[in-house]
């Protein structure tokens, strides 16, 4: 016999409560618990025990994971070289951002293992219909089931012999064992134990899709993100064709890499050169540099915008897209202490050109010349380059990998880089590219700009 006991459950962080509450502790959301039935056996546990085993780390196999490489490179770039047998990887994102498209693309492509994609949000002539229109689609390995039961799910995978499953999505997966709706907290967390089990017992990898919440969270409890073996978003602005698949966990793999995809009437082609869509020729015009950002190995190169005019609105507006609005505010008050700008009665708008949202300090060099550009109205050449972090004292720091970065910027056609003066950097060692060292931002003015701060 097993005896029920009520107990509520927040459904965004997965909190447990005795009674009811209508603002969780934990997360901070309002009317978020639900109730739950938990059951508590009466036998006794002790009798099912089995010994525990003591092992020392030379007794434990020392094989690395096999890994099922995919046909699309930037999966395998995010992915830490493929698909690990058995793991568990979750993908979230925005409705209609291309989820559904990538794994499909994935599954159909004739050069991929066999795949079996579980839809439980479209119907089989809609999967169809988009399968139609993707480009190199061959369906012939495919197999497709609008199966919503786990239980019969995981039989079907076991008929089949597959070795990769795609689950679209998650949330609309049930367990007959389970009363709660599906997408409950509940459901996910039932759903999600016996897929994981499943998974280290055959050796199956599983493709999650997962929904988001309306502050860009994984929708569900907060545990399916410690459940799984990677996290990836899958992100993008709707106002622009480029996707990107970003890790926030990944025992497999670094969480420092990034997928860039273009979506297209066709689906989703890969882009090897980020470059070519965070920048564009924008000589001649002033507020605009171009800095380096680092993701993983790789470099890439974006277009930071900046316009400065005085306010007509009394407060000042500080209006930031793809760049912390707290570190433009720290930027702003360096230039107004260390290089006397007046900009307490100026507005300031800042992009990052191509929709992405970029963290890495070797931006903040390109994004204090992009002000000061717009600030006295001067344009900075467009062969020029920029990489450094700004500290409060207006001093400029070196940053990791510059010699890559550089290499890259030539590669690129860049004619000049600008960058704090860096011990293993030589003039000579780059002959085809001018290398400018600032220690300060006062340098800029001098350097880059011809004006004394």
């Amino acid at each position: 016999m097993a005896k029920e006991k009520k107990i509520y459950v927040c459904k965004v962080c997965g909190a447990t409560s005795s009674k009811w509450l209508g603002k969780c502790p934990y997360c901070g959301e309002w009317n978020t618990y639900e109730e739950q039935i938990e059951e508590k056996s009466t036998h006794n546990r002790k009798k099912k025990k089995t010994p525990a085993k003591l092992v020392k780390l030379e007794e434990i196999s020392g094989e690395s994971e096999k890994r099922i490489p995919t046909p699309i490179n930037e999966l395998n770039r995010v992915f830490g070289g493929g698909i690990v047998e058995g793991s568990v990887v979750l993908i979230a994102g925005e409705p209609g951002i291309g989820k559904s498209t990538l794994l499909l693309q994935l599954a159909l492509n004739k050069d991929f293992v066999p795949v079996l994609y579980v839809a439980g949000e479209e119907s089989l002539p809609q999967i169809k219909m988009r399968a139609e229109r993707l480009t190199g689609a061959d369906d012939s390995k495919t197999l497709f089931t609008s199966e919503k039961d786990i239980d019969a799910i995981l039989k079907l995978i076991e008929d089949s012999g597959v070795k990769v499953v795609i689950v679209d999505s998650i949330q609309t997966v049930a367990d007959s064992e389970n009363d709660f709706l599906p997408g409950s907290v509940s459901q996910i967390k039932a759903v999600t134990q016996k897929i994981i089990e499943f998974a280290k017992e055959n050796g199956v990898a599983f493709l999650l899709v997962g929904h988001i919440t309306k502050e860009g969270s994984v929708a569900g409890p907060k545990v399916l993100e410690h459940m799984v073996d990677a996290v990836f978003n899958f992100e993008g602005d709707r106002n622009f064709h480029y996707r990107l698949l970003r890790p926030f966990k990944n025992r497999f793999g670094a969480t420092t890499e990034l997928a860039v995809f273009e979506m297209t009437g066709e689906g989703l082609r890969e882009v090897t050169n980020p470059s070519e869509f965070l920048t564009n020729d924008s000589s001649g015009e002033s507020g605009i540099a171009i800095g380096t950002v680092l993701e993983g190995y790789r470099i890439f190169f974006v277009e930071v915008q900046a316009l400065v005019t005085p306010s007509v609105y009394g407060s000042p507006q500080r209006v930031v897209t793809g760049y912390d609005p707290k570190k433009l505010s720290m930027l702003l008050a360096v230039l107004e202490k260390r290089n006397k700008l007046k900009l307490g009665n100026k507005d300031v708008f800042l992009n990052i050109t191509g929709g992405i949202k970029v963290s890495e300090t070797a931006i903040d060099l390109a994004v204090v010349a992009a002000i000061i550009s717009s600030y006295f109205d001067d344009p900075i050449d467009e062969n020029t380059v920029f990489a450094g972090e700004i500290g409060l004292a207006g001093e400029i720091r070196p940053v990791k990998k510059v010699a890559d970065r550089i290499n890259e910027a030539m590669k690129l056609g860049y004619k000049r880089f600008v960058t704090p003066k860096n011990t293993n950097i030589k003039n000579s060692s780059y002959k085809k590219i001018g290398l400018t060292f600032v220690n300060r931002t006062y340098m800029l003015f001098k350097e880059v700009f011809k004006h004394n701060s």
